[in-house]
């Protein structure tokens, strides 16, 4: 048991690799779901498709970092519109 514990200890976490998979074709139907709805450049569907080609997780990452920061921006313009209108109540009839 203590031998088990030291070990824990002295453990270096940063030292091992992560073990990454490609993403198969029903996670790239997925990632492609994810962009329905939005107008996104072709050049960050390729970018997600080729991240997708090694590591599919970092692909799902890199998918929903890009919308999240999308919805993000989207958020901000619509705070900023003023919706004029005009009041009856100076109407010169």
């Amino acid at each position: 048991m203590y031998k088990a514990l030291i070990d824990d200890i002295f453990y270096d976490s940063e030292g091992t690799e992560e073990t990454t998979f490609p993403a198969t074709d029903e996670d790239l139907l997925i990632l492609t779901e994810k962009f329905l709805g939005f107008e996104i450049p072709s050049k960050v569907f390729l970018q997600a498709i080729a991240i997708a080609d090694y590591d599919g997780a970092a692909a799902f990452r890199y998918v929903d970092n890009y919308l999240t920061t999308l919805k993000n921006k989207k958020k901000r313009k619509q705070k900023k519109l003023l919706v004029l209108g005009y009041s009856t109540r100076f109407d010169n009839n």
